[in-house]
């Protein structure tokens, strides 16, 4: 049987669906209103966006118990339009439009274990119940929310029916507005933009039940918050992303975007806050990354790198990043369809000639090639099937 008489069998599936999903669901837009490359305007782009085909609420932080146990959190919800997504020749805005997904992960410093879970809505009769409103900032997924009000962003999310995680966070810095003109616009490749900002430093406090005991917790919070409609060309396969807070009160943000080679491009870039809240946009020239160790996941075989100095002359950082624990990849082929490492760190170095310490979240993209080749059945069933808890907090 000939290549082209196979392609011709899917291309004219491919059309047929395609027309269904017109008469279903409607016509796939385009999901571009020459807004793309607007600047953020705050506090609507906090909210929700009907015309952006990605955009997702980032937060990460370290905190410290009444006990004094440690541990790192992240917490993260997605919406996806998905008018321009196929699975093959199926349009996925046949099974969801808009696609609602979310991560939480706990690193459990003290215990030195690291569990995680994810999530996903169709909006199906079967699904958990999701909503992230347009209007006012506030996103649910089941029983993970996140809401602000007066300036306080309040987070719960849960793990099984034994972790209960309840946050209440306060940006101590106006929101870092990264890219290169300081208007949140942050270019991938030629022509290829998010609109990004940050709030670097939240002061947090809340409560964490573990088994059924619950303690207070006080610590350092980050959120992201990223959205838009751009291209993956080939310069986009992958990256690395470091946030650190350092205990000068500064805060940087970089990050190499890997093409498939795994070289830099130079559309990697980042960001400097200094410790009275001014932003300094940081280009690919501005900073050096070099791993010092690697890691190999014993459940997927993707090797990672493991601990980096990061080194910023232009503002005097030069620091060595180094994770709480080895494992904190997280596979979530059945939700946003990758395998990725997501971890808290810790920081010891210079800033300016002076010694200083923190903290940090490091995530790694693209080390995992799986999602290449997604699997519609994973995806449909593997975000119910696959909360891989890798261990149980005692």
């Amino acid at each position: 049987m000939s290549a082209n008489f196979i392609e011709t069998v899917e291309q004219t599936a491919a059309n047929v669906l395609e027309n269904i999903a017109d008469l279903v669901v409607g016509k796939a837009s385009t999901l571009r209103d020459g807004t793309e490359h607007a600047g953020v305007v705050l506090p609507r782009d906090l909210y929700a966006h009907d015309a952006a085909q990605t955009e997702w609420w980032y937060y990460t932080g370290h905190m410290q118990t009444s006990s004094g146990r440690r541990f790192g959190f992240e917490l993260v919800f997605f919406k996806r339009r998905t008018d321009l997504d196929r699975f093959g020749v199926v349009p996925l805005r046949l099974i969801a439009n808009p696609l609602y997904l979310a991560h939480f992960a706990v690193a459990d410093e003290s215990r030195g274990r690291f569990r995680y879970a994810h999530r996903k809505s169709t909006g199906g009769v079967l699904d958990p119940p999701a909503h992230m409103s347009k209007k006012q900032f506030y996103l649910k997924l089941g029983d993970w929310t996140v809401r602000e009000a007066h300036g306080l962003h309040t987070l719960r999310a849960t793990l099984g029916e034994d972790l209960i995680f309840e946050a209440s966070l306060r940006p101590t810095k106006p929101a870092a507005l990264n890219g290169h003109e300081g208007a949140g616009v942050s270019f991938k490749d030629h022509g290829e933009a998010s609109r990004y900002f940050s709030y670097t430093r939240m002061e947090a406090g809340g409560r964490i039940t573990w088994h059924g005991a619950t303690e207070r917790f006080e610590g350092e919070a980050w959120m992201d918050r990223e959205f838009g409609t751009w291209k993956t060309t080939d310069g986009q396969k992958g990256w690395d992303w470091f946030s650190l807070q350092l205990s000068t009160g500064a805060e940087l943000m970089v990050y190499h975007i890997r093409d498939r080679e795994g070289r830099p491009s130079s559309f990697s870039s980042g960001t400097f806050v200094d410790s009275e809240g001014l932003s300094t946009h940081l280009t690919r020239e501005d900073f050096v990354v070099e791993a010092t160790e690697s890691w190999r996941s014993p459940h997927t075989g993707a090797i990672y790198p493991s601990g980096w100095r990061l080194r910023v002359p232009r503002v005097g950082v030069d620091v060595r990043v180094t994770p709480v624990l080895k494992d904190q990849e997280l596979d979530t082929r059945g939700t946003t369809m990758i395998v990725y490492w997501e971890g808290s760190c810790t920081v010891e170095g210079q800033h300016h000639g002076v010694e200083t310490t923190g903290r940090a979240y490091v995530e790694l993209v693209g080390y995992d090639r799986s999602h290449e080749q997604p699997s519609l059945t994973a995806f449909l069933f593997g975000g119910a099937l696959d909360q891989r808890w890798r261990s149980i907090f005692g």
